[in-house]
């Protein structure tokens, strides 16, 4: 279930976690295994999970991705929280693209760490 984020309030919750996978296969049945995932596939170079706690997904399309997780947010509006997250001085790493399901941008927070905003709408 997607809970919308009130983004006139301060507080937000996460929404889900991606992780970055060499080898899509392997790492789906490591994690099956492990720990009883269950994955849905999103083309050749996503997977995502639920029933974890938090959710989640695993992606092959960008290098840089794999040493890292990825802490994914939701908004109703994600125009609206690009605008937010500008104006409190985050720095826009990848602007708004669109991927199968929504669209997303991703961004850099004042300590340096990357986050992401994804919408459905």
């Amino acid at each position: 279930e997607i809970v919308d984020c009130d983004w006139s309030s301060d507080v937000c919750s996460s929404d889900l976690v991606e992780f970055g996978a060499k080898a899509i296969p392997k790492t789906k049945r490591f994690d099956a295994e492990a720990f009883g995932w269950q994955f849905q596939d999103w083309g050749s170079d996503y997977a995502s999970y639920e029933g974890a706690g938090v959710d989640g997904g695993f992606r092959s399309d960008d290098p840089s991705t794999i040493t890292h997780p990825l802490v994914i947010l939701y908004a109703g509006d994600l125009e609206a929280a690009l605008a937010r997250v500008e104006k409190a001085g985050g720095k826009v790493l990848k602007p708004i693209f669109s991927f199968p399901g929504g669209r997303r941008f991703h961004f850099a927070d004042s300590a340096g760490n990357e986050l992401a905003i994804w919408s459905n709408h």
